[in-house]
């Protein structure tokens, strides 16, 4: 967000010395009377003059309800001016199947959501707040369709859904090294504008992507309202009038980029990968070093190895953040 021009004051919900992927951490989760001082700090000193909350990860319950009263007390604040603030959620529950927090993040979040104006669930989040199982196309857009009505949330992506995966016909079939994404806005009577885009999935395991991904729609979403003009800036919840056509809207045009900044800092990231394991797997031979005492020991040394070198590759990639080149284009849908 920072390297488009955004301001950012952070609110930091963990402070790690690395991210979970390595699988051993060391650190402290902020708890929510922490979280809660940090955001009266800001406001003591007339510091919370923001356009746009963007809220992730946070540890527990009580930390998710301190989060949402931030998010509430910034609307409070902007409420006589339609458009001058924008909630970005994105509801970290978990992944492939199973939640890595506590079970009653589940509930906070639920009771939270529909003060959100975009949400950025995953495939498991998004059955997990639909209450549907997601199992083919049909099935996905209901998701999409019953977690509108239900929390009346005008903007949805689903940041990651394996089609291959799923059962649907041959006229939409994407290849199955696809990942796609799919976004909706609502029109004024609740039904979703629907829109896909498929990117091709590179063969690698990254730490950091959804954080990624929610950072830069920020910054593209904010850019392609404001570009729209004035009136959809004024706009609450920035929703587009209903005859903007699902593929123009602003949340597609941002999805866009977002996703071609991050396809090229990934295709970097890999490059870079395997430059750093070929360099290290000569200076161990060089040095003699010794070898694991156990396999358990050699596995654990190679999986630390593997996970630092395939670190995203943020900064020196910088350029493809500020100025993408947009290959992946957005595709109306209609289930």
């Amino acid at each position: 967000m920072q390297s488009l021009g955004c301001e950012v004051a952070a609110l930091n919900t963990v402070h790690f010395s690395n991210h979970t992927g390595y699988k051993q951490v060391k650190g402290t989760k902020a708890s929510a009377q922490e979280i809660s001082d940090l955001y009266q700090g800001l406001r003591q000193s007339y510091l919370t003059d923001f356009d746009v909350l963007l809220t992730g990860y946070a540890p527990s319950a009580t930390a998710v309800e301190a989060v949402g009263e931030i998010g509430l007390d910034l609307q409070r604040r902007a409420d006589k001016k339609p458009g001058s603030f924008f909630w970005v959620l994105d509801p970290v529950m978990g992944d492939q199947g199973r939640l890595y927090v506590n079970e009653d993040v589940v509930p906070a979040y639920k009771k939270i959501i529909h003060h959100a104006d975009l949400i950025l669930p995953n495939q498991f989040e998004a059955e997990l707040l639909s209450g549907i199982k997601i199992t083919s196309l049909s099935t996905l857009a209901e998701a999409i369709k019953a977690i509108h009505k239900t929390y009346n949330i005008p903007h949805i992506i689903v940041t990651s859904v394996q089609l291959a995966t799923l059962s649907h016909s041959s006229s939409t079939t994407a290849p199955p090294s696809t990942l796609t994404v799919v976004g909706s806005t609502t029109r004024s009577d609740g039904t979703p504008r629907l829109f896909r885009i498929d990117v091709p999935a590179l063969d690698c395991f990254f730490s950091g992507t959804g954080d990624m991904f929610a950072a830069l729609t920020v910054a593209r979403l904010r850019e392609a309202v404001h570009a729209a003009g004035p009136a959809l800036r004024g706009t609450r919840s920035w929703v587009s009038p209903d005859e903007v056509e699902a593929t123009d809207l602003p949340l597609a045009r941002a999805t866009e980029k977002a996703l071609a900044s991050m396809h090229s800092v990934l295709e970097k990231t890999m490059e870079a990968r395997d430059a750093e394991l070929r360099t290290a797997a000569a200076a161990a031979a060089e040095m003699g070093e010794e070898p694991p005492s156990s396999d358990e020991e050699r596995a654990k040394r190679e999986h630390l190895r593997r996970t630092k070198a395939v670190e995203v590759r943020l900064v020196r990639n910088v350029r493809f953040l500020r100025d993408p080149v947009v290959e992946f284009k957005a595709q109306e849908w209609s289930e």
